[in-house]
């Protein structure tokens, strides 16, 4: 099939090439998707997109229109697809559900070390010849009480990474899975008695209308004074605004952030020569108990190559006429056969 993938990175590029093997004439563009760039995809079966892209209904009817009739979304989230858009047209679209949860977990927990250890301010400090400790006095992971919302294969692995620290285990999911309280010791609890008991709260929860700004002013003020959250996941779940307040007044100690609910103009791209118009990431930036990174927890060699073989093998599924292995919006009429 012919192929546009928008949002393409340089370090992206020698991954679904490889993974492409020459079976599909892949157009890699790094051009995000939008209502204005949709034309892009001109003459390709089949696109492409990664998170920061729009697959909104507009966007998805223009490539309709275009001949495009599927989508490999390079990612776990769909919330930037409007699936039941998708329906309606007869798009198929299919994800990569599983690349490798261990590399967003291990990002977690070196977000939950970086920030109990200071290492930020320790850098800074010794890169200006100041050796001083007074300022750097850390805390064990050892003992503590770490709540894990969201706890599907990424937040399992966090469980057991953390249960190597001897952290006190405490999950919130619609979904129990009783291996990992057998394994590990993990007590499923609500999501308020999560947030009262966790020295530590780290986020791996999909956005949806349900998540949307789950951490918020009134959740944020139910939790211990000082606990450190951590969001891994997507940004939308926490409400910054709110997080900002709590981070002044204290009642937040720690924020370790790789996601960033207003990221898309932001992230994947150097404005390094511009001015941060973002006054809300700004602010975020002026806490030493701040950490932030860019959307990089996935990025690892393991899951990269993960990411472009599961993209390409969607792809050659559909170009043989099959169902993709993770196809997560099929037509309305092939559901209706199903049903």
């Amino acid at each position: 099939m012919n192929v546009t993938a928008f949002s393409v990175q340089g370090f992206e590029r020698s991954f679904l090439q490889r993974a492409n093997q020459a079976r599909h004439q892949l157009t890699l563009v790094d051009t995000p998707l939008g209502a204005d760039t949709a034309h892009l995809a001109q003459g390709s079966l089949a696109v492409s997109i990664f998170t920061r892209d729009d697959a909104s209904a507009p966007v998805l009817g223009k490539l309709w229109d275009l001949g495009v009739r599927y989508l490999a979304v390079r990612a776990t989230g769909t919330d930037n697809v409007d699936l039941a858009a998708a329906r309606q047209l007869g798009l198929r679209v299919a994800n990569v559900p599983e690349y490798s949860p261990y590399a967003v977990a291990e990002h977690a927990v070196t977000l939950m070390l970086a920030l109990c250890r200071h290492l930020r301010q320790a850098d800074q400090q010794l890169r200006a010849n100041d050796f001083r400790l007074d300022h750097l006095i850390g805390f064990d992971l050892h003992g503590k009480t770490v709540a894990i919302l969201g706890v599907g294969r990424i937040g399992g692995v966090v469980a057991r990474i953390l249960h190597g620290f001897g952290c006190q285990l405490l999950g919130v999911d619609v979904q129990p899975n009783p291996d990992l309280t057998a394994q590990y010791g993990l007590r499923y609890v609500p999501l308020d008695e999560a947030c009262a008991q966790a020295d530590i709260i780290s986020v791996h929860t999909p956005l949806n209308a349900d998540t949307q700004h789950l951490i918020d002013d009134e959740r944020l003020h139910r939790m211990k004074r000082g606990v450190m959250l951590i969001n891994t996941g997507r940004g939308g779940v926490l409400d910054t605004e709110a997080a900002l307040r709590a981070l002044k007044s204290g009642q937040l100690g720690f924020l370790g952030l790789d996601v960033y609910e207003r990221e898309k103009p932001l992230f994947f791209a150097d404005h390094s020569q511009e001015l941060l118009l973002d006054d809300t990431f700004a602010r975020l930036l002026t806490f030493p108990n701040v950490l932030l990174t860019g959307h990089q927890a996935y990025l690892t060699r393991e899951a990269l190559t993960n990411i472009a073989d599961a993209t390409v093998a969607s792809l050659s599924a559909w170009g043989l006429g099959r169902p993709a292995a993770h196809e997560v919006a099929a037509p309305v009429a092939q559901q209706q056969l199903a049903t």
